[in-house]
């Protein structure tokens, strides 16, 4: 049991770290916050951007509740 929760914690945390580093930066300098605020103006949407967002958030709140899991098993 602690061999399989310490193994599902381990992908979720790569998993979360690539995820991250694969979304694009919020603003790339003075362009970039023109053009983002352009944006916000008028909804544009991203993509795949806002899928990795999405899927981040997932990622995440799954992070959270193995973290969790883990202290309350693995006590």
């Amino acid at each position: 049991m602690e061999l399989f929760l310490t193994i599902v914690y381990i992908l979720l945390c790569v998993s979360l770290i690539i995820s991250v580093l694969l979304q694009s930066g919020k603003s790339a300098g003075l362009s970039g916050s023109i053009a983002g605020g352009a944006e916000s103006l008028f909804g544009k949407k991203k993509g795949i951007d806002d899928k990795l967002a999405r899927y981040t958030q997932i990622l995440a709140f799954a992070f959270l509740a193995m973290s969790v899991i883990m202290i309350v098993f693995l006590r």
